[in-house]
């Protein structure tokens, strides 16, 4: 429409489109895609170790035996036998799980997203680790959320600062990525996961546990899911995802849930995307009746444990004196911290003019950022192109 023939502006963007700003690890991809940067910046799973083949006869043995079901709508909470085989897998892991307690979402973010939805009013507090994975950061944030971090240490988070916390902030959730977390590596412990579960329970809050890396463990013991601990089971949402064992392309995560938050996201889901794909669906549980993901995943773990070490041994040479890092017992991701002095963002550019790239550790903080800290993945490189990446990493600091 027009006055006196002058076209008038359209109306604004929503606020949040414009308050919160894209994820910092998408845009330095966008930076380093020149294929000489070794890039250290990622969290990409390492390609040719994808089983290829495998997936491909998975999905050639769907669309040769129910081609019409595989290209037709489905049901939001997923295939019947995808939502099975899940169930089956975390029943065997020590979660006992039926078919009914999983919701199938296009990737594990976006079961973030209809979490976020479900739960979360605008003004609502949510807790988070300190470092904190970071597009779990944006998904609160466009729930209106007011996130607020807990802090930690080596194993996680500190169960008398969140307990302070939960008493002072009164907030909806709690996230964690408590295995292999990213952007650390780090890992939860036994006695932590416990006193987590301990304050949910008392306390009146709801956990979000995301774990998209515990099945890649090269080495420890493995640590049961908050959610099997004593008073978490009513009140944890527990994340997956096929995107670092099968395949990101896939885009196939999932929720396991309680029954009302369970509902809520599928009507959330609903309105976002009706269902994930169906054949993607198809294909996956097709795979997890004819292969060995277990065994898949082994081997991966195996390449990735290499250079995991690889990266380790170049550390000391690489850093400035007086830094520190992680020493992941699984994942895909190295935390470091340098000197006070050191500012890891201003720091960025020169180093990716000599060939490789990081992720500075800033975007990461719910709270007050930690300029010395950055985020390096491991898995995608070989040995090496590790060793050659620490070599430039080492110069671009100097």
């Amino acid at each position: 429409m027009t006055v006196l023939g002058i076209a008038q502006a359209v109306p604004p963007l929503a606020a949040r489109a414009t308050a919160i700003g894209g994820s910092p690890v998408r845009e330095i991809l966008a930076v380093t895609a020149r294929p000489e940067v070794i890039n250290f910046a990622g969290g990409l799973p390492a390609p040719e170790l994808f089983d290829a083949e495998g997936i491909a006869a998975a999905f050639r043995d769907v669309f040769a035996e129910a081609p019409q079901r595989a290209l037709q709508y489905s049901t939001t909470e997923g295939e019947p036998a995808l939502r099975a085989a899940l169930a089956e897998r975390t029943s065997a892991r020590g979660l006992p799980t039926d078919a009914d307690d999983i919701l199938v979402t296009t990737g594990s973010q976006q079961a973030l997203s209809l979490l976020a939805t479900a739960l979360v009013e605008p003004g609502d507090t949510v807790l988070v680790e300190s470092p904190c994975y970071l597009a779990a950061l944006q998904a609160f944030a466009f729930a209106g959320a007011r996130v607020v971090a807990v802090p930690g240490d080596e194993d996680g988070i500190d169960p008398d600062a969140l307990d302070e916390l939960v008493t002072r902030e009164r907030p909806k959730l709690l996230y964690t990525v408590p295995t292999f977390q990213n952007p650390t590596g780090r890992t939860m412990t036994d006695e932590r996961r416990a006193a987590v579960a301990s304050v949910a329970a008392r306390c009146g809050l709801w956990i979000v546990e995301d774990d998209p890396y515990g099945e890649l463990r090269f080495e420890g013991k493995r640590v049961p899911w908050i959610a099997s601990y004593d008073g978490a089971g009513d009140r944890t949402v527990l994340l997956g995802s096929f995107s670092k064992v099968m395949a990101p392309g896939l885009r196939l995560g999932w929720l396991r849930a309680p029954a009302a938050v369970r509902r809520a996201c599928a009507v959330a889901k609903q309105a976002a995307d009706l269902h994930t794909p169906t054949v993607n669906q198809l294909a996956a549980a097709r795979y997890l009746a004819d292969r060995d993901l277990d065994a898949h995943v082994a081997r991966v773990a195996g390449v990735y444990r290499e250079r995991r070490d690889a990266m380790l041994a170049g550390m000391a040479d690489a850093l400035p004196a007086g830094s520190t890092w992680t020493r992941p017992e699984g994942g895909m991701f190295l935390w470091a911290r340098l000197p006070e002095s050191y500012d890891t963002t201003a720091l960025l550019r020169g180093v990716v003019e000599r060939g490789v790239a990081y992720v500075p550790g800033a975007p990461f903080y719910a709270g007050e950022p930690d300029p010395a800290t950055l985020r390096l993945c491991f898995v995608t490189q070989t040995p090496d192109e590790i060793a050659e990446g620490l070599r430039r990493l080492a110069k671009g600091l100097r």
